[in-house]
Formats: structure tokens, sequence, C-alpha cells
């Protein structure tokens, strides 16, 4: 593995971590308080990213992006972690999916989100679905040149501030071992277009200002040329680009584990009880050692599977033990970090409280922590024939 980060690299996370301060968490309250970041701090926030080189640091230098190998920008992610959600997300990162966009898509589609002028988003979850994406009942009919749309997602993050959404829809039925499974495609699906709608879901515990919506479509009727990649071939297509959005929650996890372990450190140092700083309490000092060492496991966790990304030996199984462990670390961190503030680890006066909220929901979108397990099971015992 890559270890030690090279000195670029190092420059790299010195220059987000430094970002995220300066520029990110001066906003961090206002945000919490409107349950939104306003569009004037947004837009700063991504010119900023934008001149620093950070913005769509994911994508490929022939398309004007940041063209980073896959271990420095999951060491960037990792920094970004560290802030508000909604606010890190003004740090454009587009969906890796669209690098799957050909001809007309390049200039329509993927060249204006590099650049910041639109923005995507990813629509997969249906009520009735979940985790299991191939039972989607969202279907795309094909009628000569266009396809018809009809169906309902939900759980679709940031679309209230997207420009279009890569959807994902049925558009067949093939037998399979467990029997009819739906053929998946992937569509872009402007906002705006006639039998579209969009609207926000219902308030969300985590990530204060970044939004989950509801996406309805009726009778919506989209070109053929937007058909992303090959008809029936959009799960190919999901397993190819989306597996990385499962380390990138890994690494946000780890980032955001570790700010609130400075927190718990300051904290722990400062606090008096009984006349001693509450840090030299074993009950208190044991725990921030266990903290630090599931941080430091789950960065190289999050850090080998980078790696093995660059190295294209990556596999379903790395991402999935990556994102378990961070995200369930971070859960406990969070956890553990409260106890020690005590009752003032629940007030909104702290920071702390919306960490314990936030890291709730890391467990579940991009795969829940038993869906983790799943592929890791299945990795262990099919070669066994079990």
């Amino acid at each position: 593995m890559s270890f030690p980060i090279s000195e670029e690299q190092q420059m790299l996370v010195d220059m987000v971590r430094g970002f995220c301060e300066t520029e990110l968490y001066p906003h961090e309250d206002l945000v919490e308080q409107l349950d939104d970041v306003p569009a004037e701090i947004a837009q700063d926030i991504q010119r900023k990213a934008i001149e620093l080189g950070l913005y769509a640091a994911n994508m490929p230098e022939k398309f004007g992006g940041g063209g980073l190998d896959a271990l420095s920008f999951t060491l960037m992610e990792r920094e970004l972690g560290r802030a508000g959600y909604a606010l890190q997300m003004c740090v454009g990162r587009p969906s890796n999916i669209l690098q799957g966009c050909a001809g007309e898509q390049i200039e329509r589609y993927l060249i204006p989100t590099i650049k910041g002028e639109r923005h995507d988003c990813l629509a997969m979850t249906e009520p009735g679905a979940g985790s299991d994406i191939r039972s989607m009942k969202t279907r795309a009919e094909k009628r000569g040149d266009t396809y018809v749309i009809n169906g309902s997602k939900h759980f679709i993050s940031h679309a209230d501030k997207a420009d279009f959404v890569i959807l994902f829809a049925a558009t067949g039925v093939e037998e399979t071992k467990r029997g009819k499974k739906a053929l998946i495609s992937s569509f872009l699906v402007d906002m705006g277009t006639a039998g579209f709608t969009m609207r926000r879901g219902p308030h969300c515990v985590s990530h204060r200002g970044y939004h989950q919506c509801e996406l309805f479509f009726d009778d919506c009727v989209v070109h053929k040329s937007q058909l992303l990649g090959e008809e029936g071939k959009g799960f190919d297509l999901m397993n190819d680009w989306l597996g990385s959005t499962r380390l990138t929650v890994a690494a946000t996890s780890v980032g955001r584990a570790q700010r609130t372990l400075d927190l718990a450190l300051d904290w722990a140092a400062q606090r008096q009880q009984f006349g001693e700083k509450i840090g030299r309490f074993q009950g208190v000092s044991f725990q921030l050692a266990d903290m630090a060492t599931e941080i430091a496991a789950s960065d190289l966790l999050t850090l080998a599977a980078a790696d093995k990304l660059d190295k294209g030996t990556v596999t379903d199984t790395d991402y999935a033990m990556a994102k378990l462990f961070a995200t369930e670390t971070l859960a406990r961190v969070t956890d553990k970090a409260l106890q020690i503030y005590g009752g003032m680890g629940l007030m909104n006066s702290l920071k702390l409280e919306r960490f314990w909220r936030d890291a709730r929901v890391e467990r579940i979108w991009d795969g829940t922590s038993e869906i983790q397990r799943h592929i890791i099971s299945r990795a262990l015992l099919r070669p066994l024939g079990c």
C-alpha cells in the first residue's frame, strides 16, 4: 500500500482542512438554524473551491476535473467530512457515474457539472424497494425515439439543489434463480421536464440543510439520447461507478469521527470533577483510547480500499468493510463523546449534539450496515459452496 502518504498528498490534506476551518465551519450554526445553506454562501464556497482546484476533483482532467487518484481523493473526502454535510457539498464532487456519459451527453451534462454550472443528484431508492434495487417499480417504456417514465422515488438527497437527475428505472424483466427481476436502465432527466415533479420529503434529524426529496414521474417523456449507458445495463453501470460512493461515506465518517474525538479530548482536558480534570479518570481516558484506536483502524481500512482502487484490485468486499467499520465507528465515537460530555452533550448550544444526530444516517444510506455484512459474508462463504 502507498503509505505513508506523499508530500503532495499531505499538502492536499492541509489545504482541505484549512478550507473547512475557514470557509465551512463558520457557517455551520447558521445552517443548523435555517435548515438550509443561503444561496450567497453556497455560491461563495463553490467559487473559492473552484479557484483552489478542489471542485470536481474526482473528475477526469481531460474534461476539466481535478483528476485526483483515488487515494488522494479519499484523503480529500476525509477532510471535507469534518464539516457539516450541507456545506461540504458546496464543494462539488459530481457523481462518478457521469463518467459514463457519451456523445452529446458530455457537453450537455458532464462538462457543465464539472464546471459547477449544473448540479446532479442520484435517484434509485423507492418506497417499496429500499436496498432491493432490482425490485424497483419505476418504469421507462420505450416508444419510438423516446422513453415514457412512470413511478416515484424517495430519500433522494440534494434533489432540491439539482438541475438534473440520474434516474434508475426498470426497462424490462429477466428470469433469475430468484425469480423475475427488473432490468435496470439509467437516464439523465432535467428538472422541469413535463410530467416530472419534485418536492421536499419529511424532515430528517441528520444533516440539516442537506435535504432528502421525493420525485414523481407521470408519463414523463425523455429522448433516447438521455439514456445513460446501454438499455438494461443500469445495474452494471451502478457496479462500475457507484461502489466508490461507499468509500466516500467511509472517508467522511472517519473525518467526522476525528473531529468528534478532538472535541472530546478538549473537554476531557478542561472539565473538572472532584477536583480533577476528567481526562485523568480511567472511565474517561480509556474511552478516548478506544475512540482513537477505532478511528485509526477505520482510516487504514478506508485508505487501503482507495489504494486498491488505484491499483485496479479493489473488490466490493473492500468497499463494504470500509463503510461498515467506519460508519459504525462514527456511531460509537459520537456516543462515547456524548457520554464524556454528560448532559451538556445533548444541548444544542454545543456541536456534539448535531454530530451525534448526523452520525445515525451513515449506517443506512449507500447500503445499510446489514447490506455490507451480507456482501462480506457472501464473499467469505461462496467459495466454500455455501
